[in-house]
């Protein structure tokens, strides 16, 4: 089990960082920056990724700049490889991402194997981890939810590995809460559900299995009101927290009274 699960009121500890909250949230998929703002508020995050081959963080100057909205002495500012497919490309990206934010070493890390499913490729994922953390970054991984290769990545260094849910912008939950269970129960280092997640329940559901955190971008931005959607998520995330916290009823397979006759008078 993370060394993270112990308290409703612990911090999350990533590279020896503290965080209050448990859900980190994407920049992309907004209708414009003003929404974009409003919902990183609403939701609490404190660390926000940018896929920097697609957002402008500086490197274009006279257009609009996420940093304006999402400033980085408010946040922390997550750079990921988001559309990258080799690792040449994933450790290029946050090289690029590490100039711009003016030595930032806190990186996500994704690389994709496929672009039906964005499942990621997990020799080239391994690949460029072990590039970026002997060059000093401190990588969070977005990886298959295979215990061995979550081990491996946790053994070379990487200090937050993140189990796909389901596939990225699927909203269609968690798909395999085994085999994320059997990663909890393994790894030391942070594990956070990142890609699948849908609705509220979906990020409660997570954090019940004992997750640390939850990331998730289109579940929001795809929402009806992504607004009144980030405020639900900060909820579900707590909630779900407090639940694995407390620790569930046993299941069983008849009734039992929650009212127990032993003992009435008639």
């Amino acid at each position: 089990m993370s060394e993270n699960a112990k308290s409703a009121n612990d911090p999350l500890i990533i590279a020896g960082r503290e965080f209050q909250s448990r859900l980190l949230v994407g920049s992309g998929k907004y209708k414009d920056l003003e929404q974009t703002r409003l919902a990183t508020e609403a939701s609490g995050a404190e660390i926000i990724t940018v896929a920097i081959r697609r957002t402008n963080i500086g490197q274009n100057p006279g257009e609009p700049n996420l940093l304006d909205v999402v400033p980085p002495e408010k946040y922390t500012i997550l750079p990921n490889t988001a559309g990258c497919y080799t690792a040449e490309d994933a450790v290029r990206t946050c090289m690029l991402g590490r100039e711009l934010l003016d030595g930032h070493d806190l990186v996500k890390l994704e690389v994709l194997g496929d672009e039906k499913t964005l499942f990621p490729d997990v020799q080239q994922t391994l690949k460029a981890a072990r590039i970026l953390v002997d060059d000093g970054f401190k990588v969070m991984v977005y990886t298959t939810d295979d215990l061995i290769v979550a081990k491996e990545l946790e053994a070379m260094g990487c200090v937050a590995v993140m189990p796909l849910g389901a596939p990225i912008g699927s909203g269609l939950g968690i798909r395999n809460p085994y085999n994320i269970r059997f990663i909890i129960e393994e790894l030391k280092v942070p594990v956070l559900v990142d890609a699948g997640v849908g609705t509220a329940s979906d990020a409660a559901i997570a954090m019940e299995l004992g997750c640390d955190g939850v990331l998730m971008n289109t579940a929001i931005a795809a929402a009806g009101d992504p607004v009144l959607m980030a405020s639900a998520m900060k909820k579900a995330v707590e909630a779900g927290r407090e639940a694995f916290l407390a620790g569930r009823m046993p299941r069983k397979q008849y009734a039992s009274a929650s009212s127990p006759i032993d003992g009435t008078f008639f």
